[in-house]
């Protein structure tokens, strides 16, 4: 275990390594969840308030995914940018209606509407807004001081961490209320080359103990507590044990929930996931020009092919993306993957997809989340 990672648990009792008989809270300021989970933001409308609310019943953190929201929208009569703030604003809505727990959503740095994604889940009260996909080097001068809204990063390094602490200090004079950090083994766009994904240096268990040390040097210098997610291929509650050994507080996931009967995807998403091999889990080169892991099928392999799907871009819903170029739009191909249309899109997946092999509540998920930690946490102590 890293020196400063040990460091980091001596200071929080709640990560003192031999406490853990059971999942720890998670505590992100004044913020406490039940649970140190934090549901993954997945879009396109992979998870709605239906899949966050369910998640917040159980104790985690429900993350709503506002990526293309206007793809979403039933009301031909509003534009992209108007529809997508509508969606968002419903969603939150029925998110609360139907949970007392913790609401999040995820707005990528990304987006043409970032501002307006921001904005809205401010105004509609939401208790968290975790931002990735770019630095958020802006993020806190959306807040007004009766604002409670935590604000958290996800990050792939300690050096993003640290530039956003300086930048974040120096302009708005508050630092990050957490951050989760992601490693190479997530779904959909990650924050890596194709070079570094098998790379074992830009692993998550060799990045968190880096960020943990980079962060401790704010927390010290201004007497906070800087929680730190880990994201990215966790998939059993002893994956959460071993990462909360090396100074996390918490895990972020995104492929458990997808295969709930909670989930907002259609049954053929889910399906997908469950029918997945391991070699059906690969990285494609995303119109939005980074790497994405994806599940194979007829789509992709259409594209590698050669192959185009004309469009016309009706969105323009990513800053970075190629639409003129491109040889389809993923807003379209994501939407598609999601209300079950397979044969005109494709489904991102985390590395561990493949192991899902059935459909199961949200409540049954978290319970064998926990038993298994409680396992690992009882051998560690034996």
């Amino acid at each position: 275990m890293n020196i400063f990672a040990i460091i980091h648990c001596l200071n929080n009792p709640a990560k003192r390594i031999g406490v853990w008989l059971a999942l720890p809270k998670l505590r992100i300021g004044d913020m406490v969840a039940r649970v140190p989970i934090i549901q993954g933001g997945m879009g396109i409308g992979v998870s709605l308030s239906g899949l966050a609310s369910a998640v917040a019943n159980e104790g985690g953190v429900g993350v709503i995914a506002t990526a293309a929201m206007g793809v979403l929208s039933t009301d031909n009569g509003l534009g992209y940018l108007e529809a997508s703030i509508k969606v968002l604003r419903e969603e939150i809505r029925k998110g609360r209606e139907a949970t007392k727990g913790i609401l999040g959503v995820n707005i990528m740095v990304a987006l043409t509407n970032f501002a307006d994604m921001v904005k809205t889940s401010i105004s509609e009260g939401i208790d968290v807004i975790l931002s990735g996909a770019g630095l958020p080097l802006d993020l806190p001068k959306y807040l007004s001081k009766e604002v409670k809204t935590k604000l958290v990063p996800i990050i792939s390094s300690a050096k993003a961490a640290r530039i956003i602490c300086k930048r974040w200090l120096s302009r708005y004079g508050m630092l990050p209320d957490a951050f989760v950090v992601e490693g190479p083994l997530a779904g959909g766009h990650l924050g890596f080359s194709s070079e570094q994904l098998d790379d074992p240096r830009y692993s998550l268990q060799a990045i968190i103990p880096e960020v943990v040390e980079a962060v401790s040097v704010f927390e010290r210098e201004n007497g906070v507590q800087i929680p730190i997610i880990a994201a990215g291929g966790i998939y059993t509650g002893a994956d959460i044990f071993e990462f909360l050994k090396l100074g996390a507080a918490g895990v972020q996931m995104g492929t458990r929930f997808v295969a709930t009967h909670e989930c907002d995807a259609d049954i053929e998403f889910k399906k997908s996931y469950i029918e997945a091999k391991e070699d059906d889990l690969i990285i494609i080169e995303s119109p939005v020009g980074l790497p994405g892991r994806a599940i194979k099928n007829t789509f992709i392999e259409n594209i590698r092919k050669g192959l185009k799907k004309p469009f016309k871009c009706p969105y323009h819903c990513i800053t970075s993306c190629n639409c003129t170029d491109s040889p389809y739009c993923i807003a379209m191909a994501l939407a598609n993957a999601k209300n079950g249309k397979l044969k005109g899109g494709f489904a991102f997946a985390g590395k561990n997809a493949y192991r899902v092999d059935q459909i199961v509540s949200v409540s049954e998920l978290m319970a064998s989340l926990e038993d298994e930690f409680e396992k690992a946490a009882s051998q560690t102590e034996g």
